[in-house]
């Protein structure tokens, strides 16, 4: 039976040995990578329905090691996702795949796909934001191997299926009611509005930025609630979180 978040029936279980020797040089590097973040890595080997590999960053684990997670492969979504969270998974891949078929073959690795579902951690529901984008194609172009990025959710339910192009200013949005995608403008911030975060991701207070920047704090104030009505966010906290999930640092 084909899993049903695989939406593939290319099943080639035999790695070359370079690929393992891949295998091996991207692990050191994504392990790297994650020590330097507190966002949660893995790579799934989407034929063969499993996890390559796991970083060991507690927020995707749900309280166990990142080899339990990586030895469980899919049934880990099984395990700690909803039952109306993992149909929206379901959802998300096959109509994350109808469109990545559509794409020329060349240009699929430029492209990412996010969503946000819950994970069940020490008996609470966690909403998290998922990105996945290709890493490795097959002969004939079908996904072989994916990078996902797992980092806290700024949204306020799950779903928000989005596919994004590297370098293109336009994200789909995928509409579930009409069963459509939308193209829709990013967000860009102004050179006042960037420099006000990310002096807030330094910890510098409203009053210190408007010292900083030769500015009274009531104009500090006035571009934060544009910054934030940009966003759709109350604070900014959920701000820094929007602007690292959304590339806009």
């Amino acid at each position: 039976m084909v899993n049903p978040l695989s939406h593939s029936d290319n099943t080639d279980d035999k790695a070359t040995v370079f690929e393992e020797q891949q295998l091996a040089a991207y692990k050191q590097v994504l392990a790297a990578i994650a020590r330097t973040t507190y966002v949660s890595l893995y790579v799934i080997n989407w034929e063969q329905r499993t996890f390559e590999y796991v970083s060991k960053n507690a927020l995707f684990l749900c309280g166990l090691s990142a080899e339990e997670v990586k030895q469980m492969g899919f049934n880990f979504y099984y395990s700690h996702v909803p039952e109306e969270d993992m149909n929206l998974l379901i959802q998300a891949s096959k109509i994350g795949i109808d469109f990545f078929e559509r794409i020329p073959h060349e240009e699929r690795t430029a492209y990412t796909i996010s969503y946000d579902f819950h994970i069940k951690s020490d008996n609470k529901l966690v909403l998290v934001h998922h990105k996945l984008t290709p890493l490795v194609l097959n002969e004939t172009g079908q996904l072989k191997k994916a990078i996902c990025v797992v980092s806290l959710s700024t949204e306020k339910t799950a779903g928000n299926i989005r596919i994004f192009k590297k370098g293109d200013m336009h994200i789909f949005e995928y509409d579930a009611e009409n069963k459509l995608w939308n193209s829709i403008p990013t967000i860009t911030l102004t050179t006042r509005e960037r420099e006000i975060l990310q002096l807030s991701i330094r910890g510098f207070t409203i009053n210190e930025i408007a010292t900083k920047t030769f500015l009274s704090p009531e104009t500090i104030k006035f571009h934060r609630k544009k910054m934030f009505k940009k966003m759709e966010v109350t604070n900014m906290s959920e701000a820094i979180f929007y602007a690292a999930n959304n590339r806009l640092l």
